[in-house]
């Protein structure tokens, strides 16, 4: 072989050596693409899908038992209503999050956040709204009334979770302070409770008001915050690179 040939082999290699080597370099993410991309794929659906197993969980005031209560219809369409009024809001970019030219994997991970944030969305109003009862249709119209008037409303991200967190304040009070007072909580007979306490056993007869042990009103307190701090962690774009028009 000669010196002209063996330069040129040695170039040949070099040139397909550089060629493997820029692969693995555009493959290997930044440490600040790592955390963005853990912070996605890993905590956020972890912290929703904490909301939507806590969402649906009640403790007996009787002898503490675990419940688990699944969500009624009215819920789901109060979850798709506020992811729509997340995405109307910016609070997440369509665009961003599902795109043609991403990849298939990417849109389908995506999507998959998305739904246990509409989940967990689903569970918050289960755990707000009363169970049977006038308070479940009180507290339903008012869910109604303040969602209708959203989807209409000028929006942006902050005002969105000032509208949300103020409507989850007032249900959790009216249901776990309010209504959770008014039921009667003890094991004594009918006429004993209505001798000892007329107004609590009217309210909880006339209010069909399901009873409770006090550690369900604080788990959904926690669930709550929960929520809303995973809404604020959720990135308004899921991908940073600008793509080609």
């Amino acid at each position: 072989m000669t010196h002209d040939e063996t330069v040129r082999s040695e170039d040949l290699v070099e040139a397909a050596s550089e060629s493997l080597e820029r692969p693995r370099k555009h493959a290997v993410l930044s440490e600040t693409e790592l955390r963005r991309y853990t912070r996605l794929y890993v905590v956020l659906p972890i912290v929703f899908l904490l909301v939507t197993l806590f969402g649906g969980m009640r403790f007996a005031a009787a002898d503490h038992s675990f419940l688990f209560l699944p969500p009624p219809l009215i819920c789901l369409i109060f979850g798709a209503v506020t992811i729509f009024l997340i995405f109307r809001a910016r609070l997440i970019e369509f665009e961003s999050w599902f795109n043609e030219q991403h990849p298939i994997l990417e849109n389908a991970a995506n999507a998959g956040v998305i739904l246990v944030i509409f989940t967990a969305s689903v569970q918050v109003y289960n755990l707000l709204l009363p169970e049977t009862g006038l308070a479940n249709w009180v507290v339903t119209a008012l869910f109604v009334w303040t969602l209708w008037n959203d989807i209409f409303a000028d929006f942006d991200q902050k005002k969105l979770l000032r509208s949300l967190a103020g409507l989850f304040a007032i249900a959790f009070v009216t249901k776990y302070l309010v209504l959770s007072n008014l039921a009667v909580k003890n094991d004594a007979s009918w006429l004993q409770r209505i001798l000892e306490n007329p107004g609590k056993e009217a309210a909880t007869w006339f209010l069909d008001l399901p009873v409770y042990s006090p550690a369900t009103g604080y788990l959904q307190f926690f669930t709550i915050l929960l929520f809303l701090f995973g809404l604020f962690l959720t990135p308004r774009r899921a991908n940073t690179k600008k793509l080609p028009s």
